[in-house]
């Protein structure tokens, strides 16, 4: 196998449909009731069906083993032409959910299957009649453009693709415009948007060289170099159009996770070195489980702490807070936070201040993490302490 230009330019879109396949394999199998999961793998299958039939090297294989000179021809349309029909399909089902189709929305879904279904039936049909006993791997478009029903054959797929494509494109472009999208769904929408835009420039090179051959010009280059980097482009663009909203989503989603367990470990330091024992390491533990572990550790150790807070204390230190500028859940982070402080320091037979009073726990244990932010701010903490210790000298000032 020679790996110039065109080569790569089928090797590398199977490769990247294969990854963002195997991305998606996990999930597809946890939530295989999803029938928006399973058309999105399906698609990818089709996809990297597609890139590794038309390589050169298994076009090759495939007329060899068959014993049919040129038959990946009618087998590589039908696969471009079952994909541009699915990517039809699941736009439409995508956009307008597959649990409420319209009766509209369900008869163009089966229009396309039908018509797409006559068109691979037709292919195989004209390619029966046409006599193309010379077995062409990468010019054969070209090489057979004049040829009887080889002719009609080769344009029909291409404008079975093109008007595919168009369709497609124009969906997803309206639905990109709607307002209330998910940031990550709208991302993907535009990776397909400029990737359909690239199978028109597949299209349009192709059937340009194609009628150049019918007016007598040689212009095959556009068929054989141009368009398959053109495709290349656009398949890699598609696959992340498809990926992004759903791995985007499942990434943001851990990026927070590990986010919050980290802003907690503020807190959680804190009232670990207090009790002298934390939260025991489990190797195999989720990040959902790490992180419900954290805070029902934080929580307990609070609940538990919430009678010895100085709640008089806390209140001239939210007062103190709010007078040096900060909004008020900030503020009443800022007291919480010195207050919590103070209680770890004291020793725990030693007798809550006078005028404690008896504190309800339940904002606390609703905000730590803003809580476990304040402790992160030892500065603003100062700053607290200092102004909330000057409020009682400067009220017994004569």
């Amino acid at each position: 196998m020679t790996f110039d230009a065109v080569s790569v330019s089928f090797w590398v879109p199977t490769v990247m449909l294969c990854a963002a396949l195997a991305i998606k394999l996990p999930t597809i199998v946890r939530l295989w009731r999803d029938p928006l999961l399973r058309a999105v793998g399906g698609l990818l299958l089709l996809a990297c069906a597609v890139f590794v039939f038309v390589a050169p090297s298994t076009i090759r294989w495939t007329n060899r083993v068959t014993g049919v000179p040129n038959i990946s021809a009618p087998w590589c349309y039908s696969l471009l032409t079952a994909f541009a029909g699915s990517c039809l399909l699941l736009i439409i089902a995508w956009r307008n959910g597959l649990s409420d189709l319209t009766p509209s929305t369900r008869r163009a879904m089966r229009w396309v299957i039908g018509v797409y279904s006559g068109v691979i039936a037709l292919l195989w049909v004209l390619f029966l009649l046409a006599d193309a006993p010379v077995e062409r791997v990468r010019d054969l478009d070209t090489y057979y453009a004049n040829t009887p029903f080889m002719r009609e054959e080769i344009v029909l797929y291409l404008l079975a693709h093109c008007v595919a494509v168009l369709i497609t494109s124009r969906l997803i472009w309206n639905w990109v415009r709607t307002d209330g999208l998910d940031a990550w769904l709208r991302s993907g929408l535009v990776f397909l948007v400029i990737g359909y835009a690239l199978n028109l420039v597949f299209d349009v090179l192709k059937l340009t060289a194609v009628v150049a051959r019918w007016t007598g010009n040689d212009l095959d280059s556009l068929s054989t170099t141009i368009a398959p980097l053109a495709a290349c482009l656009s398949a890699v663009l598609v696959a992340l159009g498809f990926i992004l909203p759903h791995t985007g989503q499942y990434l943001h989603e851990r990026w927070q996770l590990h986010r919050t367990r980290i802003e907690l470990r503020a807190l959680y330091t804190l009232l670990r070195d207090a009790q002298g024992s934390g939260v025991p390491f489990t190797l195999r533990a989720t990040a959902e489980l790490r992180l419900i572990r954290r805070e029902t550790f934080i929580r307990d150790v609070l609940l538990a702490l919430a009678r010895r807070l100085d709640e008089a204390e806390a209140s001239r230190r939210y007062e103190a807070a709010v007078a040096l500028g900060h909004p008020a859940g900030r503020a009443r982070a800022l007291a919480a936070a010195c207050a919590i402080q103070d209680t770890v320091a004291r020793p725990v037979d030693a007798q809550p201040p006078e005028g404690t009073g008896q504190p309800d726990p339940t904002d606390l244990l609703q905000t730590i993490l803003d809580v476990s932010r304040a402790l992160r701010s030892p500065d603003d903490l100062a700053a607290v302490r200092a102004a909330a210790s000057r409020k009682p000298a400067e009220s017994n000032h004569p």
